[in-house]
């Protein structure tokens, strides 16, 4: 679900658009599970994604890397190392 890259971290995600809210909510299928408020039109849902994952990580900015028109996609999060991402993550789904 999530390795280490040279300027951050790759987390692979599930995203859910036009939700009730933006959180991280969980797994699906080996993926992070998130959930954002908007639809996916223009790649509104996947600049909210990356940022959320961004801000939930502790990170600087995030980055789709693959998956553009999925709903299964690679993020890249800069300026969080896999320690710390791992710990955040743990955190968040309650482990």
């Amino acid at each position: 679900m999530v390795r280490a890259a040279p300027n951050g971290v790759v987390v692979a995600v599930w995203v859910v658009p036009r939700s009730s809210r933006d959180e991280v909510s969980g797994l699906h299928g080996g993926a992070l599970r998130v959930r954002v408020k908007v639809p996916p039109e223009q790649g509104r849902a996947n600049k909210a994604a990356a940022s959320l994952v961004a801000g939930a990580l502790g990170g600087h900015s995030g980055e789709i890397l693959s998956g553009g028109t999925s709903r299964r996609k690679q993020i890249l999060v800069t300026g969080v190392g896999l320690p710390e991402a791992l710990r955040i993550l743990e955190s968040l789904l309650g482990r």
